[in-house]
């Protein structure tokens, strides 16, 4: 049983669904639990994994209100469980494995709690950190994406068992809605971003490190795409800087794999990461990448200078730009990287992924 807010979009989210998918087609018998129903739905799942909507979803508010709302959450998912008799109950992000683990307290399964953000930039209540701290401990596992957010948990969640285990890359990438066809290039080249328009993904240092540099690389055009509650702030820095026709945000797409192939150069700004699912894409697609290094992330997919780059300091767009101009004025040094960059399709394969997924459902001593 994996057990996930919604399906409405987002990286966790996409993982929620490759999983439940793979081990269906393996023989498991898989249900897929959200609080939301399937209208906000961005991915479609197996037809085989059942599909739970506990209708529990909506803004619980804080105080009193938020505890019963939170109540309900859990008396609703135990009710589930109970009736499910599932062997293992998988947590997607951190409120829904406290949730999992709360619903499947004294229940006969192991519970996988999962950390798809870098703990010290997620925006979490006090009540819901105090709750990581008391119900984590008590999971069969803690899955974190990284070995930076692994050494977090174990230093501030202390008695939690924690296993890293990155996200697969998903090759080749299958087209979904909505689509949107990448325009002619008609000769110029294209530097491209992916991801959330949120402060988080630093949009707003790329588009200053792209105006510092867009006068001595008048054939690149930057391509954004995703969307976000930060779109309209982005577009009056792109409108201030006059690079209305060189920077563009068609919004979300569904068909992400053919801008990679249309594309020269992927660049990563964000300013806080998890494991960016995009730049593993861009690089199995033959783009290099160019990446700030900020605290947990990147650096666990780029190898620097040989299929990529680290940029340092996090959060300097001239630093952004000295790194990318080097790249977008040299072919032969971005063809060099490109041709490793498709190395993440084996160090990242769902193969080598499931075996430690595999690793981590084997059973052993409950927690209680």
């Amino acid at each position: 049983m994996i057990v996930i807010h919604s399906l409405s979009g987002g990286g966790a989210e996409r993982v929620a669904v490759d999983l439940s998918g793979y081990w269906v087609e393996r023989g498991y018998q898989v249900t897929l639990v959200t609080q939301s129903d399937a209208a906000s739905d961005a991915y479609a799942l197996h037809p085989s994994v059942r599909r739970v909507a506990l209708g529990t979803a909506g803004d619980s508010g804080g105080g009193l209100r938020g505890v019963l709302a939170n109540l309900r959450r859990v008396h609703a998912l135990r009710r589930l469980i109970r009736r499910s008799r599932p062997t293992v109950v998988l947590g997607m992000m951190t409120t829904a494995s406290v949730l999992a683990v709360l619903a499947a307290r004294r229940q006969p399964c192991r519970v996988i709690a999962t950390e798809h953000t870098h703990p010290p930039s997620q925006e979490l209540s006090s009540m819901w950190l105090r709750l990581r701290r008391r119900t984590y401990p008590r999971a069969a596992a803690v899955v974190a994406l990284t070995k930076g957010t692994a050494l977090w948990l174990e230093q501030n969640v202390p008695g939690c068992s924690v296993s890293v285990i990155p996200n697969a890359v998903r090759w080749p990438l299958e087209a979904g809605e909505p689509v949107a066809e990448p325009p002619p290039r008609n000769g110029r080249r294209r530097l491209l971003a992916v991801g959330r328009l949120h402060p988080h993904k630093g949009f707003d240092l790329l588009i200053q490190a792209f105006q510092m540099m867009a006068e001595h690389v008048r054939d690149w055009d930057l391509v954004i795409l995703g969307e976000g509650d930060s779109r309209d702030e982005l577009q009056r820095q792109i409108d201030t800087a006059g690079l209305q026709e060189r920077i563009s945000m068609p919004g979300r797409v569904g068909n992400v794999g053919q801008w990679y192939e249309q594309s020269d150069l992927y660049v990563l700004s964000s300013r806080v990461e998890g494991l960016s699912n995009t730049l593993i894409e861009s690089m199995a697609s033959g783009l290099p990448a160019v990446a700030f290094d900020c605290d947990t992330g990147p650096r666990e997919i780029v190898r620097d200078g040989i299929d990529g780059v680290l940029v340092r300091p996090v959060d300097d767009p001239e630093a952004l730009a000295a790194h990318l101009y080097g790249l977008m004025t040299n072919h032969e040094r971005r063809a060099a990287l490109g041709r490793r960059a498709v190395d993440v399709r084996d160090r990242f394969s769902m193969v080598r992924i499931m075996a430690l997924w595999h690793h981590v459902f084997e059973p052993g001593q409950e927690r209680e």
